[in-house]
């Protein structure tokens, strides 16, 4: 056995001398071999823009996949690039060849998660993550404990500046970003049928989330009274649970599976139209529930069914059209760009569609609109020296715009860039983009 010493950026544990992967499920060759090694990916590499550093660029981590497949060990060096890698897709968008590099990171990190020995701290951090994330009733149950910490004088304590720099980095970041909490979110249980206003023009299901579910109700009930004032006959399976979409872009592949099976399940037998979802992360994940369960005979059919009838809910209420009266708002919004909705999913001008059939709004747009904001599911929590300065950037883009209303369609992107402007003593009004089109529609305005 060898340690390898390269602690630069993260905090990684002991390498076995052994062929880095397995014939389990690993990248696939083909894929790898699409790469031409163009470069033109460079410059919408977040990861590559901090550092300058080709490994820490998707053709650098592809020369690493390739090295692996033929029979590199798994070292220390290579699972730090590979972890540093946000996960954005903004590569797949500039790829001129069409390089799959959303399925190569994710098989890597499958190979790397069941046969990396992280070191034991890393390992504990990120137990406690999926042994409480993708759980909403688990994630319901620390509601109070959190409303405690946010308004008892234990939060100026452990944010003074001298105890912070005593309290690991990564528990110091996931303090920062736990967000306000309403008492209201306890008790809160969603209807399983919401009637469509007027003529029924598509019943559908809504996919509540977890993090969406428990901390940002409001951005769902938003999306209930939207869908409903536009036609929408709407069902909510009590039975649902998470995606699985922390777990696959982590590279808990088998998880993934559970949680999307599981999820099939649950909206099976309801005859529905379409089934929207209102988070970004989730959406590219559910969209890729044939390719997750490809092998397994029993799901399948099923599962491609069930992606089939996966959309974003700017892509249902465009495609749906108008018919709602909407109000004016006199408001400048500065639209950010998820990720996972503009280069996962492919979604750019629908929300944008949304945002300006609001009458008198003025929709901006920040700079650097396809460079993540830091968040990336929890690559914030576990990386957040660099989620930091990837949001401090963000940060700065959106102020140039002169926007006090930021409008983000992913729950992990609101909360980064809330934390971020809230360190630098910066205020907006941050909100999905259905819920400025839910106080145009309703005509109750925007605080």
């Amino acid at each position: 056995m060898i340690r390898i010493t390269d602690t630069s950026k993260g905090n990684l544990g002991n390498t076995i001398i052994k062929p880095a992967f397995d014939s389990h499920e690993p990248p696939s060759r083909e894929l790898i071999d699409d790469c031409i090694h163009c470069g033109f990916c460079l410059p919408t590499c977040p990861t590559y823009l901090l550092w300058g550093e080709e490994m820490d660029s998707p053709r650098g981590r592809i020369y690493l996949m390739k090295a692996a497949l033929n029979g590199d060990p798994l070292t220390d060096s290579m699972v730090l690039h590979w972890d540093l890698c946000l996960g954005c897709m903004a590569c797949v968008t500039a790829c001129p060849s069409g390089v799959k590099y959303d399925r190569l990171i994710e098989d890597t990190r499958y190979q790397v998660e069941r046969r990396y020995p992280r070191a034991l701290a890393d390992r504990a951090f990120r137990k406690l993550i999926f042994e409480i994330f993708p759980h909403p009733n688990r994630l319901r149950a620390i509601l109070p404990l959190l409303l405690f910490y946010r308004h008892s004088p234990l939060s100026k304590v452990l944010e003074s500046r001298l105890l912070s720099k005593l309290i690991p980095s990564r528990l110091r970041n996931l303090l920062e970003l736990a967000p306000e909490v309403d008492p209201s979110q306890f008790s809160y249980k969603y209807p399983e049928k919401i009637p469509a206003k007027g003529k029924r023009r598509a019943k559908v299901g809504l996919i509540t989330g977890c993090v969406q579910r428990i901390f940002f109700s409001h951005v769902n009930r938003a999306t209930i009274n939207v869908l409903s004032e536009e036609g929408c006959e709407v069902y909510i399976p009590r039975s649902q649970g998470c995606c699985g979409a922390l777990a696959l872009h982590s590279g808990n592949k088998d998880a993934a599976r559970d949680f999307a099976r599981s999820l099939i399940n649950a909206f099976e037998g309801l005859d529905l139209d379409y089934i929207v979802i209102n988070a970004a992360g989730c959406g590219s994940t559910l969209k890729e529930y044939a390719l997750l369960l490809q092998k397994d005979a029993i799901y399948r059919d099923r599962a491609k069914e069930f992606a089939g009838k996966i959309v974003d809910v700017s892509e249902l209420l465009v495609k749906l059209g108008p018919v709602a009266k909407r109000h004016p708002l006199r408001i400048r919004v500065a639209y950010h760009d998820a990720c996972h909705l503009r280069h996962a999913q492919g979604i750019r001008k629908e929300p944008r569609e949304l945002l300006t059939s609001i009458p008198e709004l003025e929709l901006v747009e920040p700079p650097e609109a396809d460079i993540c904001c830091g968040s990336a599911g929890i690559y914030n929590l576990l990386n957040p020296e660099a989620a930091r300065e990837l949001g401090e950037r963000k940060l700065k883009n959106i102020s140039s715009t002169g926007a006090k209303y930021v409008a983000s369609a992913n729950p992990g992107c609101t909360l980064q860039i809330s934390s971020i402007a809230q360190l630098h003593n910066q205020s907006f009004h941050i909100a999905h983009p259905v819920e400025y089109l839910e106080a145009s529609i309703l005509g109750k305005g925007i605080p």
